[in-house]
């Protein structure tokens, strides 16, 4: 099992639409492409209160690319991300990093 870290910094003022973008539409889009998520978190105390971090769960490298392909290219989540931007631009930035549980790890 490998887990993704990923962590939105948005534009000033637009976590909240970052927020009702994947509890309306994201999570169900991820359902349909079998992607698994680990857990959502916004920052209480950091160098941003901007962001949410979010935890993927991925069996292996090749289901991620398989899956998270085909979800990017899904034309149901391009029509959505457009639709949520109308107003502008959410995210300024996104960094990712996959995770391997070590050995005395309570998530394997």
């Amino acid at each position: 099992m490998i887990y993704e870290s990923r962590v939105y910094r948005c534009l000033p003022g637009r976590l909240p639409a970052l927020l009702k973008r994947f509890e309306t539409v994201t999570l169900k889009l991820w359902d349909k492409h079998g992607i698994r998520q680990a857990g959502f978190f916004t920052t209480l105390v950091g160098d941003s209160n901007q962001e949410l971090t979010y935890l993927l769960a991925w069996e292996s490298l090749a289901e991620r690319e398989k899956k998270w392909t085909a979800f990017m290219g899904d034309p149901d989540w391009l029509a959505a991300r457009a639709k949520s931007e109308e107003d502008g631009q959410i995210v300024a930035n996104v960094t990712n990093q996959l995770l391997a549980p070590t050995a005395f790890s309570s998530v394997k």
